[in-house]
């Protein structure tokens, strides 16, 4: 009888794909939670991730909303930061060119004031090499036209169609929750061509001091981050994936222990990105690689795909 190897020498894939793209493992890190990525390198091993998203870029450098704009609530945080950021051509001169020696896939997040614009942006990046993708962030909630795009499936269809005609990357579309039906807006994306779906940004939300009848957030309203979402994000996810098992998807949303990645796993996810937890532990996401191929050899497992998309109602 042939001695089998000990479980601990078992090779683990944790590789993933998402339709042409291809990562190293499922760890990703969230737009705008992970700076240009410079400012993480005392904390994570970045070329052990499974990618980057640098904060969101727009066409011209902003300066984001005014102060207050981050307020941390019951078990979440709510921000309204308005997209501060040093503008695409300067991401592109500067932080990009570091950004492609790091040894991990780079997803430029762009958002644009309308299709035309974001156009204009796609095909500048997609004349940039070292671009694993590129994310659409159709979604967020913190600036006057952040949620033109992204609440109307006609408008996404025609964002996505467009971009990928212009620029060769992987497509990524970030979409709202902030919409009465989630399958709607990514079944528009993936009639459009998009290569996957980020589920999702932030839920619209506001704090309030009563003393002062006034909202804390400078911009009154901002947008919902952390455990609180987390359950709302899971059924996100698993009602597009069940609607449309063909179009692969990025959970995002409360994520920070490897339960929390398993869980959106097998509710349909084939990668996750961690956000507000990198706040709180700015190490998080690196050791959520470590425990991923710790826990999948402790289960049993040989790779991480087995999990993916395995959840079963309890109705059938």
């Amino acid at each position: 009888m042939t001695d089998q190897p000990p479980l601990e020498a078992t090779a683990v894939d944790l590789s993933v794909t998402l339709g042409r793209l291809s990562l190293k493992n499922p760890i990703l890190v969230a737009s705008g939670t992970f700076g240009y990525a410079r400012e993480m390198l005392p904390f994570v091993n970045l070329a052990e991730l499974g990618g980057i998203v640098p904060k969101t870029v727009t066409d011209q450098p902003r300066a984001g909303n005014p102060t207050p704009r981050i307020v941390e609530t019951a078990s979440g945080m709510l921000n309204a930061i308005g997209l501060d950021n040093d503008g695409l051509d300067y991401f592109l001169a500067n932080h990009l060119p570091w950004l492609r020696t790091v040894g991990t896939s780079i997803f430029v997040n762009i958002a644009g004031e309308d299709i035309d614009q974001f156009v204009e942006m796609a095909a500048k990046v997609g004349r940039e090499p070292g671009v694993a993708a590129l994310e659409l962030n159709v979604s967020c909630p913190n600036v006057s036209h952040g949620l033109d795009l992204g609440v109307d499936p006609t408008l996404i269809r025609s964002l996505v169609e467009r971009v990928r005609y212009v620029c060769p990357h992987p497509i990524v579309a970030k979409l709202t929750p902030n919409v009465t039906d989630i399958v709607g807006t990514a079944r528009a994306a993936y009639e459009g061509g998009a290569d996957a779906v980020s589920l999702v940004n932030t839920f619209k939300g506001m704090a309030v001091n009563w003393r002062k009848r006034k909202p804390i957030l400078a911009n009154d309203i901002g947008g919902l981050s952390g455990p609180a979402i987390k359950p709302l994000a899971l059924r996100m996810v698993w009602d597009v994936s069940r609607a449309l098992p063909k179009l692969p998807i990025i959970g995002i949303g409360g994520i920070s222990s490897m339960n929390d990645v398993f869980e959106f796993l097998v509710a349909g996810a084939s990668a996750v990105q961690i956000g507000t937890a990198t706040f709180a532990d700015p190490s998080v996401s690196g050791r959520l690689v470590e425990q991923l191929r710790e826990t999948l050899l402790s289960e049993g497992l040989q790779s991480v795909r087995e999990l993916i998309g395995t959840l079963k109602s309890n109705k059938s």
